[in-house]
């Protein structure tokens, strides 16, 4: 049913619960999971230091890739990793066209603070214009809660 499953990742306990879903699904149909850390370039602005800041979080999404790559062969399931830049609901889904994938696993909210609102966003514009279907993953993370800071 599903070949490659994509879950987009910042390292979050959102991320994280995505992953553990997209695992299990890649599991039981014999499917490749894709991580993909995406740099919004555009919240970074055109300040000076912005290279070398656009250099530091393209380092955390290596890490964060990696991180979830680990988790996946750990599993014994096909992992791979990428790094974007760009609008990230935008680069999620040109990730979609250019590798072929069937499946969006991403959690419903990512880190905390104007972060989380941040990615819940990007959730919502995924689930509104993705071509595949989209599974969203709630964290056991109490801090998902309505009213949690």
């Amino acid at each position: 049913m599903y070949e490659d499953i994509l879950v987009p990742t910042d390292g979050s306990a959102g991320a994280s619960a995505a992953l553990e879903e997209a695992i299990e699904l890649a599991a039981q149909f014999d499917a490749t999971v894709h991580s993909l850390y995406v740099v919004d370039v555009a919240s970074v602005g055109a300040e000076a230091g912005t290279v070398d800041l656009v250099e530091s979080f393209e380092q955390m999404g290596e890490n964060a890739t990696e991180t979830a790559a680990t988790r996946v062969r750990d599993a014994d399931v096909e992992a791979t990793g990428s790094v974007a830049t760009g609008s990230p609901h935008r680069a999620i889904l040109d990730y979609v066209d250019d590798q072929g994938i069937d499946l969006i696993v991403m959690g419903t909210h990512g880190r905390t603070g104007l972060e989380r609102y941040l990615l819940g966003s990007v959730t919502e514009k995924v689930v509104r214009t993705a071509d595949v279907p989209v599974l969203t993953v709630r964290s056991d993370d109490g801090d998902e809660s309505e009213g949690a800071d």
